[in-house]
């Protein structure tokens, strides 16, 4: 029964008041929802990418409208659906006025839909250039957008280019409608906000045209300003005796003619004209219509003032346009504008109606100059003998000869590729295009085709960052349907270089380089043959100026064919009185074909232990020739030889004091004088093949020799070429990296291997197969094609050179030293060790322990400023010649020798 009672109750509120309940309740929650939309537009709003987040940690305040909170949440929208975020705005306004205004209520359902709104936004905001200070590394739409995105262009089969176009169009129609649907509209609702905005249009068009009416008149009473000046001017010129510019006369846009071209006596009498800054005066939405090629041509002409760059005949047309334009802005209609010119003394007047007018190039629309590559290197005085027939009389060679240039492969068989200027220009057109895809503003002005690669300068446009143009290499490649794309500012100009390969690459040979005037005629001492540049012109480095090379490249990145072909650049310049070499080959592979020429110092060296014998060896011969320098008072190896030579000129001898015994008598040593024929010293390159494998065998030697020679071995005519396949931290530690400022980097597999050997990225974005990045002193880089030699051509220039008889080896490089050299070679390298190294450590020790009745490594440690180790091995050594005990229990030592 009560149940009954409880069911048939009536309620509490009548249905009115119930009615007016929901509808209160409604407009609190829409009232709310306009409050989260506001919030959340200020929280987007007020984004920084400073702010702390959970991408980023700062001390620094939050500079959100909503604090840390904001900061937070804001990040994390942005970096997942980027400005699709913004819907959220828009959803929960327009539902919360619908909620308010009670209008469309019924349909607040659709508004499940509204995440699919965010990611169809998102993607269109993928599809947008990002603005110059962004510097997120997602795009506009996020992460979300940037991966849908890049889904969608691999699974459209056309030009990235024209795909983004399409999709941008696509999300773009598709994200109105179906916000339309998502927000509640109905057929009333759109046909409403139609008509208000055709209205609104036809409003704002009668206001505009009433605004250019007015900015007209003003430009009416500024150009009748700047004429009366113009006059004042020119009545002025006339009374010091200089030829008056006529004044042109009004004439209408469409019948505009350029003016002719000043002559060049003229320049100095034509008056400079003043120009308008259309920004200056009016508005650019107040800019009445006005023909482009003008519009484009005053843009010209104002920049020419401002620039100083052109000639006066350009000012004197721009001065033209600018009384066409003032007569278009005052609504004349009057004849095409005809300009005149300053006559010449002795001319009549009627002589210029036969001047050719001259029609200046706007900015901005400038064909990319084409340079043309240099065909052919001028020949070097060693390549045109070998080219004209001699007669040979004796078949044996009775004295060393260099090895002839017809040994190796001649250029004639390379094939050349070069594009037409049209095949150029049309790329240079298509590379604009696509920078214009990714929003980088700029034009191509010069295109510099090249064997291998062709560089395409670009002017970026004012206020482009450099940076961002070079994250773009990658996307840049894809859309020209390239290879790779390297791109890096050119050093002492404003342009931006982007270098994108040949589609036939050309072959460079050793034999172009080495039968130049760069190479066969040139006064350096350790002629390098690097390759071509991306110009086609030959590229020879100075070894003795370096002073020392450090390479580093991938497997097949063309290293080791590179180490060849500077082997044969010294060997082609130089005899083997004047540079020997010593080479070590850990591989036992690469350098074993040089093994018994008469420029080696010792066989190639392929143990890893005796490479560090050879290594000591050069250290030892360093310092021999610093200390002969020093008492010839000479300040390095070219001011050495010149005193020798000298000497050899005119028969002069050098004396030396040399010990010859000791005195029966006294004891001391006696000394006598001898002379002896001085030689010269030649220089001594050692080339190292693989550094790595030797830095895992010995690395703390290794890095010690390389440290000392690399530091004080250039003045001595002793030169390194290092070369490594892992251009890794611990095998180009810090302190080989700081004594080798000049490098060369092959292709490496990343940007880290970039950054390791050249100290930024651009390695990685290389061809391979000799193609490389020369890094010169001051951090230059040069991007050079490298030479190919075959094994044939290397076995060739080997023979010859083997035919003048065996090599004269130098025993000490491999076997070592005596005991007493070796110590003093590993004192200067700070690794002296054993007997020789620690007596005076340990009878300094024996001391200190006998005084002091006291012995424990952390106390010898102390006193004798050493580190842990020795101290350690001293205290060994004395309990094991019975200076003190083992240690007891405690690890206390007894001292049995007797107190000193």
């Amino acid at each position: 029964m009560a149940s009954w009672q409880a069911k048939h109750r009536d309620p509490l509120f009548d249905q009115s008041t119930q009615a007016a309940l929901e509808r209160r309740g409604k407009e609190l929650l829409g009232a709310g929802l306009v409050i989260l939309g506001v919030l959340i537009a200020m929280m987007l709003v007020s984004y920084s990418p400073d702010d702390p987040s959970f991408m980023s940690a700062t001390d620094q305040p939050a500079q959100n409208y909503l604090g840390r909170f904001g900061a937070y949440v804001a990040s994390a929208l942005f970096m997942i659906t980027g400005y699709g975020t913004w819907i959220l705005v828009v959803g929960a306004v327009v539902w919360g006025l619908r909620l308010m205004l009670h209008r469309g209520e019924e349909r607040l359902m659709r508004g499940i839909f509204l995440p699919i709104a965010m990611v169809l936004v998102s993607i269109y905001a993928t599809s947008m250039a990002p603005p110059p200070d962004w510097t997120q590394s997602f795009g506009l739409g996020g992460h979300l957008g940037d991966m849908l995105m890049g889904g969608m262009l691999s699974a459209m089969p056309m030009k990235a280019s024209v795909a983004i176009k399409l999709l941008a169009l696509l999300t773009a129609v598709g994200t109105v409608a179906f916000l339309a649907f998502v927000l509640g509209f109905d057929r009333k609702e759109l046909t409403t906000i139609g008509t208000f905005l055709r209205e609104g249009l036809a409003t704002a068009r009668v206001l505009a045209l009433q605004a250019m009416d007015r900015g007209a008149r003003l430009s009416s009473g500024a150009a009748r300003g700047l004429k009366t000046r113009a006059d004042a001017r020119r009545e002025r010129a006339g009374h010091a005796g200089s030829a008056a510019l006529p004044q042109a006369p009004r004439g209408g846009l469409p019948g505009l003619r350029p003016a002719p071209a000043p002559l060049a006596d003229d320049r100095d009498f034509a008056p400079e004209p003043e120009l308008i800054d259309p920004e200056t005066h009016y508005a650019e939405d107040d800019e009445p219509p006005s023909n482009a090629a003008v519009s484009a041509r005053i843009t010209d002409a104002i920049r020419s003032r401002s620039e100083g760059a052109r000639s006066e005949g350009a000012r004197s047309e721009g001065k033209g346009l600018l009384s066409a334009v003032t007569a278009r802005l005052t609504g004349a209609r009057a004849a095409p504008a005809r300009h005149e010119l300053p006559l010449r003394a002795g001319e009549d007047e009627d002589d210029e109606d036969f001047a050719e007018p001259v029609t200046a190039a706007p900015f901005g629309a400038e064909t990319p100059r084409v340079v043309v590559p240099p065909k052919k290197p001028a020949p070097s005085r060693q390549a045109q003998s070998e080219a004209q027939p001699a007669l040979r009389f004796d078949d044996a060679a009775s004295h060393y000869e260099h090895p002839p240039l017809s040994l190796l492969t001649a250029p004639t068989t390379v094939e050349r590729h070069q594009l037409s200027q049209e095949a150029l220009m049309e790329n240079a057109r298509m590379l604009e295009a696509v920078l214009d895809d990714y929003g980088v503003k700029g034009q191509i002005t010069e295109v510099r085709p090249g064997p291998v690669v062709t560089l395409y300068e670009l002017e970026p446009a004012p206020g482009l960052k450099a940076s961002r143009v070079i994250g773009l290499a990658d996307d840049i490649a894809r859309s020209m349907s390239a290879l790779s794309a390297r791109v890096s500012t050119v050093p002492g100009r404003s342009v931006i270089g982007i270098e994108l390969p040949n589609a036939r690459r050309e072959k460079v040979v050793l034999r172009e380089i080495l039968a130049s005037k760069a190479y066969g005629d040139g006064t350096q001492p350790l002629p390098l043959a690097l390759g071509k540049d991306i110009g086609g012109g030959p590229v020879v480095a100075n070894l003795a100026k370096m002073p020392h090379l450090l390479i580093a490249g991938t497997t097949g990145s063309g290293k080791s064919v590179a180490i060849n072909t500077m082997i044969l650049s010294l060997l082609y310049k130089l005899t083997p009185e004047e540079c020997r070499l010593i080479m070590i080959d850990p591989k036992m592979l690469e350098l074993s074909v040089y093994d018994g020429i008469p420029h080696l110092l010792s066989p190639v060296v392929t143990d890893p232990k005796k490479a560090v014998v050879a290594l000591k060896w050069v250290v030892g011969e360093m310092e021999e020739r610093y200390r002969r320098m020093s008492k010839m008072g000479v300040r390095n190896i070219e001011g050495y030889n010149g005193r020798v030579r000298e000497a050899l000129d005119k028969g002069e001898m050098f004396k030396r004091t040399v010990q010859t015994g000791f005195d029966e008598d006294t004891g001391e040593p006696v000394f006598e004088t001898e002379e002896f024929q001085p030689e010269t010293f030649p220089y001594i390159v050692v080339i190292v093949d693989e550094m790595a494998d030797l830095m895992m065998v010995a690395g703390k030697e290794i890095e010690a020799c390389i440290q000392r020679l690399a530091q004080m071995a250039r003045a001595s005519g002793i030169h390194l070429i290092m070369a490594t396949q892992r251009p890794s931290v611990d095998v180009i530690t810090g302190t080989i990296k700081a004594n080798f400022p000049t490098r060369i980097s092959f292709q490496v597999t990343s940007k880290i291997d970039s950054r390791t050997i050249l100290g930024e990225q651009g390695a990685e974005q290389l061809l391979g197969q000799g193609d490389m990045l020369y890094m010169a002193g001051g951090s230059r880089i040069t991007r050079v094609h490298g030479p190919f030699v075959s094994d044939e051509e290397v076995e060739e220039v080997v023979n010859h050179l083997k035919s003048f008889g065996p090599p004269s080896y130098m025993s000490g490089v491999v076997e070592g030293p005596d005991e007493e050299r070796a110590d003093s070679i590993d004192q200067v390298l700070g690794l002296s060790s054993g007997e020789g190294g620690d007596a005076e450590l340990y009878d300094m020790a024996v001391a200190i322990v006998a005084k002091d009745r006291k012995c424990s490594t952390s106390y010898i440690q102390r006193k004798l400023a050493i580190g842990y180790n020795k101290a350690a091995r001293l205290v060994e050594q004395m309990e094991e010649q019975g200076v003190v005990t083992p240690a007891n229990h405690v690890g206390k030592r007894e001292v049995l020798v007797p107190e000193v």
